[in-house]
């Protein structure tokens, strides 16, 4: 199995496994080692009191990407620390994506910045996630 085909199993069991992104409404766009991006389409249930999408979601759409790229290479993965700064509010009928990138992988401590923009490429929320591996994999390998 080759890289990409791996970040592919890895997504593919992450998102069978994962209640909290099928239950907000978070699709894959795109996988491959150390990156991954993903997508949400703003509802009702998204939006806070304020008439825009919740932080919350947004947070929520960016630490998905991150997770999916840090456990691309089937090394089980998860966050010891993330930020995220609010750029421009997301409103209802938006399409949000979330594109994580590998910044930085040694050893077991890993970097990846998350860009979520919208359908027009305006910038909504930049987050920093730092992952550490943990024993284990998310899926059998033969």
């Amino acid at each position: 199995m080759n890289s990409k085909e791996t970040a592919e199993k890895v997504a593919e069991t992450i998102l069978e496994l994962d209640q909290t992104c099928r239950s907000v409404g978070i699709s894959l766009e795109n996988i491959n080692e150390g990156t991954a991006k993903l997508s949400l389409k703003i509802k009702e249930q998204h939006i806070n009191g304020h008439g825009i999408c919740h932080g919350g979601i947004i947070f929520t759409l960016a630490d998905s990407a991150f997770a999916f790229a840090c456990n691309s290479r089937n090394t089980a993965s998860v966050a010891q620390h993330a930020n995220v700064t609010f750029i421009k509010p997301a409103k209802l009928g938006d399409k949000l994506f979330a594109t994580a990138e590998e910044i930085s992988l040694i050893k077991r401590n890993g970097i990846y910045d998350v860009t979520v923009e919208n359908e027009n490429a305006d910038v909504i929320a930049e987050f920093r996630g730092y992952s550490r591996t943990i024993e284990g994999a998310i899926f059998k390998e033969n």
